[in-house]
């Protein structure tokens, strides 16, 4: 088992290293985004709108397929790429969206949740409005200092344990999820992880 790992391992390790050297050689192999047309858009929008739709007007559909949709909204970008721009170009983008921005975006999300998961805070919070309105103002403005992710993996279990005895407290998670792990990264670029990145 572990050799046949190993097999496996070897050659995507040596894989990726080659292809981060491809994609950061330069930058005028790349495909200039002010000649676009709005139809580029398209699939960008149509993966949103499956994501978005799906689960609610289809929702087995969507849970058995989900994979198969995001391939076809993915390769209607990718072939009229390869077509319009040539295979070169369409695969330097490919590398550059994954290594150069993706990969570094998901590293950053897990360092935040490695970190701020590992962190649990004791305390006797009884879920008052009071209490409640402070945690969310808290976590609002840690948001902006330490990330959305982090601030939200900090906070929502003295949240939900401060509400424990609630029947009704859906309402409480929601605003939770709108202020701190959304519009309290807003106030700092240290708030919002691709802007922490430098997108």
């Amino acid at each position: 088992m572990l050799s046949g790992v190993r097999f496996i391992a070897a050659p995507l390790f040596v894989l990726l290293f080659s292809t981060v050297s491809i994609a950061a050689e330069g930058s005028g192999h790349g495909i200039d985004g002010s000649n676009l047309s709005l139809y580029w858009v398209i699939p960008f929008a149509g993966i949103l709108l499956s994501i978005a739709l799906f689960p609610l007007f289809a929702e087995d559909f969507w849970h058995h397929h989900f994979g198969k949709i995001s391939a076809v909204w993915a390769f209607s970008l990718l072939i009229p790429m390869v077509i319009t721009f040539g295979f070169n170009a369409a695969l330097y983008e490919v590398l550059h969206a994954y290594l150069l921005e993706y990969f570094p975006f998901i590293i950053l999300l897990l360092a935040l949740f490695t970190v701020s998961g590992g962190v649990r805070i004791k305390g006797y919070l009884q879920g008052t409005p009071e209490v409640n309105t402070g945690l969310l103002l808290l976590g609002t403005i840690l948001a902006s200092w330490m990330g959305t992710t982090g601030a939200a993996m900090l906070l929502i279990r003295p949240m939900l344990r401060a509400n424990a005895w609630r029947e009704k407290k859906v309402h409480m998670v929601v605003f939770f999820i709108f202020l701190v792990a959304n519009v309290g990264g807003s106030l700092t670029p240290l708030g919002d992880p691709p802007l922490f990145l430098g997108f």
